[in-house]
């Protein structure tokens, strides 16, 4: 077994959006954008590669704010 690993990179552990690989103004997929965001920036690819993930989430954070918009109208005290 062959331990190679260099942990004495500073940017191993910090946050992906200011690591040079990432930080190129490339854009970012719906999916990258939630592991992002679920992780801190600490990952980018932990949620996976699957484009459905992100429109997942997508959808339903619009379903809870219309939920809540809804709610709010329905049921204001009158």
């Amino acid at each position: 077994m062959r331990t190679d690993l260099d942990f004495r990179d500073r940017s191993l552990f910090g946050s992906v959006v200011f690591r040079s690989t990432f930080n190129r103004f490339e854009p970012i997929t719906a999916t990258q954008a939630w592991s992002l965001f679920f992780t801190a920036s600490r990952e980018d690819k932990a949620l996976g590669f699957n484009p459905e993930l992100g429109r997942f989430f997508n959808y339903l954070l619009l379903a809870i704010v219309t939920t809540g918009i809804l709610w709010s109208v329905w049921f204001r005290p009158l």
